[in-house]
């Protein structure tokens, strides 16, 4: 397998409304490059809907793979747990599943997934012929991750966020859980390579960094190498939101090369920059929104202010910020419930988060 994926959770939109058009040419060229890997959600709003539309009902079963997730969070009970499975295998019209996972595990969740017997219930679905490898995407440390691979050695691959700004990131411990997967010996499926399309703009610093040695390769060319090239990884997603970064990821992932020696020294210095940022490491997953008594638009908020933390744009974050609370709340209307915390695969102290934004953009 060809070592890019193509995440379907950043899709175009047109409006609100996913723009199924440019969904269908942007597969298209990935399909004819000859990648294969697509990954979708249950809780995805309309991706799976939209993998029948664009993938299923117009290319061969065999020609691509399609991966989905079940999500406890939003199971009140074992039975709708279990009932995802069947609703994704309706909405995609896939008939099975090349990878299944169980979906973003945390420490505050992973007793959920126990409880209602999930793991089993993988693996009967697995003998049937349902699912054909099973796995699970992860958002804790090396500690439990050791304790979920010890106690299920029969899931065949596990899912990681990793990239080079959060290779040492004490919140994210790419490293470690890296290094704990391939203890255990599993295949790896890495996630937010580019962070939520972070490292895709990255500060103006390791631009030029970047640039001075590869004037004509993206940012975001970068982070995707130095994941795709870790050992035991089976391939690298990229939730590609344009025709242009479809085009721009297969151009150095058709032939993939690892980052040669001098590239990983200059990858040492981008993480030492990064290290020093005072950027939000918010990647947009939207996982907080969704829940938001007050309807604040979070990662649209943290996006802003990172234009002026990370970048030093003041008029550019305040034009932003403005977009970002236009119709929706502000930041100075949060009211500190912290329900978006409990889901942010990220471990962000949110409602700090939100007061400091306050302070920039209101007071």
């Amino acid at each position: 397998m060809k070592k890019l994926g193509f995440g379907l959770m950043r899709l175009p939109k047109k409006g609100v409304i996913t723009d199924i058009s440019q969904t269908k040419e942007m597969i298209d060229l990935f399909l004819d490059a000859g990648f294969t890997y697509f990954d979708t959600a249950y809780v995805y709003a309309g991706s799976e809907a939209t993998a029948k539309k664009t993938l299923v009902s117009r290319h061969p079963r065999d020609s691509y793979t399609l991966a989905t997730k079940l999500n406890v969070n939003v199971a009140p009970n074992k039975k709708a747990a279990e009932k995802q499975l069947e609703t994704s295998l309706k909405r995609t019209g896939a008939g099975y599943f090349d990878y299944y996972l169980l979906h973003a595990i945390m420490n505050n969740n992973y007793d959920k997934y126990e409880k209602y017997g999930l793991w089993d219930f993988i693996k009967e679905k697995k003998r049937e012929g349902v699912l054909k490898n099973i796995g699970f995407s992860y958002h804790s440390g090396p500690e439990l991750l050791d304790r979920i691979l010890t106690e299920h050695p029969e899931v065949d691959f596990v899912q990681l966020q990793i990239n080079y700004a959060d290779w040492e990131n004490p919140s994210v411990q790419s490293r470690a859980n890296y290094e704990t997967a391939r203890k255990h010996g599993k295949s790896i499926v890495i996630m937010e390579p580019v962070k939520g399309g972070a490292l895709a703009d990255p500060p103006e610093e390791v631009k030029r960094l970047f640039h001075a040695y590869a004037p004509d390769a993206s940012c975001a060319s970068w982070a995707i190498r130095f994941a795709a090239g870790l050992p035991g990884v089976l391939t690298v997603l990229s939730g590609m939101s344009t025709t242009e970064q479809v085009r721009d990821n297969i151009s150095y992932m058709r032939d993939f090369t690892p980052l040669n020696n001098e590239e990983q020294l200059i990858i040492q210095k981008a993480q030492a920059i990064m290290g020093k940022s005072t950027a939000i490491a918010c990647t947009a997953c939207r996982y907080c929104t969704k829940g938001c008594p007050k309807n604040i638009r979070i990662p649209d908020i943290f996006a802003a202010a990172n234009k002026w933390r990370a970048n030093a744009l003041e008029k550019e974050a305040r034009e932003a910020y403005a977009a970002a609370v236009d119709g929706a709340g502000r930041a100075s209307d949060c009211i500190e419930c912290r329900k978006c915390e409990s889901v942010c695969p990220q471990h962000l102290k949110i409602a700090d988060l939100m007061a400091q934004c306050n302070v920039m953009f209101e007071k």
